[in-house]
């Protein structure tokens, strides 16, 4: 079978952009007392967008209208998920905004939304707010309106994403700054690390541990019980924006657990540790082998043509350096120290993939101590 042509990724909406939507479908439904299934709504980035709505219901006080999230071609969570607007008539005017079922409320501070407000974001809630404005003016309605925006799975969806650890409880967030979704985009990923920052800094926390995945988290957790929760943050790829920003926020340390394959990179000084932002440097590698006091040919050539960089710590496990692991430790804290400029204490911790701890290392370039763990 002939393979199709590649094509443009499609964009999606964000869920702030469907409840901007249904918000405006449900409220001119309840101005005509009729269903009004499509609304035409303004992105902020000046975009006019028409979604349709489904399930529209029209009650002489409220009614209500649902969009169905699309977010393009990006592997979202909360892609095909419902989100529902209730619009219901205030005796105040002006326009008042509220999360109902599957819409996360606050309840750490260090957000961009008030503790106990509903977790709908700075800009959806002015898109809402403006929108609806928009439409009772155009009406002449002297009224109010309250909007409440829920998510029927919500509470399901956030178990996929970091609402818990944010101290966003109940269910997902209604995101977005442009309106729609960049497929594959690194912002909203970069967002929750800072997010997640903020939460620690609000904490008064000085400590952030800084891991690449689940996995690594977990390492991380039974390595420092006596750290709390917020104390963990997931920086994934984005090695060199995590350890920026927690200067940023003033942090005071920074911890980061890993294993050998993302972390020869870091050692290297590639700051962003995808698969494809830059290939092992096994040069590199060979150098720090011979450091740690390997001087056979033999076994600095295997490592130069070894497949991975796990398989060199495996070797060096087998082999009987284990001050190796501290080698590439204190590479890993000399490259993220200098690439924030210095400020912190910088350590690192290696584990194997089945969490055995195989050492570290640790570096405070203001006072120039450093040393090592095993």
């Amino acid at each position: 079978m002939e393979t199709p042509p590649d094509r443009p990724l499609r964009h999606g909406y964000t869920t702030g952009s469907c409840a901007t939507a249904a918000a405006k479908a449900a409220l001119e439904s309840l101005l005509a007392q009729a269903p009004v299934c499509e609304a035409t709504i303004r992105l902020p980035i000046g975009q006019w967008v028409t979604f349709a709505l489904q399930d529209v219901r029209v009650a002489r006080e409220s009614a209500e209208a649902t969009a169905i999230k699309d977010g393009g071609d990006d592997p979202d969570a909360t892609h095909g998920a419902r989100i529902v607007a209730t619009v219901s008539y205030t005796d105040a005017p002006g326009v008042e905004i509220d999360g109902g079922v599957g819409v996360g409320r606050v309840t750490k501070p260090g957000l961009p939304i008030p503790v106990g407000l509903a977790a709908i974001n700075p800009v959806p809630r002015q898109m809402i707010s403006e929108t609806c404005q928009q439409v009772l003016e155009e009406h002449g309605v002297a009224r109010g309106v309250r909007v409440v925006i829920s998510v029927p799975e919500g509470e399901e969806i956030a178990k996929k994403t970091l609402n818990g650890r944010l101290g966003i409880l109940g269910g997902i967030s209604i995101l977005g700054t442009r309106g729609t979704v960049v497929p594959f985009s690194t912002a909203a990923y970069k967002a929750s690390i800072a997010y997640a920052m903020n939460v620690a800094k609000a904490q008064q926390l000085k400590t952030v541990v800084l891991t690449t995945g689940g996995r690594s988290e977990k390492y991380a957790m039974k390595l420092f019980p006596e750290l709390p929760e917020e104390s963990f943050v997931e920086m994934g790829d984005f090695v060199g924006f995590s350890a920026k920003h927690a200067k940023r926020v003033g942090m005071e340390e920074i911890r980061l657990v890993g294993m050998m394959g993302k972390f020869s990179k870091i050692a290297q000084g590639v700051m962003m540790v995808h698969a494809r932002s830059a290939p092992v440097d096994f040069d590199f590698l060979a150098g720090l082998v011979a450091e740690a006091g390997v001087t056979d040919p033999e076994r600095l050539s295997q490592v130069r043509t070894a497949n991975t960089a796990t398989q060199v710590g495996d070797w060096m496990v087998e082999w009987g350096y284990p001050q190796f692991f501290e080698q590439v430790a204190l590479a890993c804290c000399r490259q993220v120290s200098r690439h924030i400029g210095g400020g912190l204490c910088v350590k690192t911790h290696l584990t194997t993939l089945q969490g055995e701890y195989l050492g570290g290392a640790w570096l405070n370039d203001e006072t120039g101590d450093r040393g090592g763990y095993r």
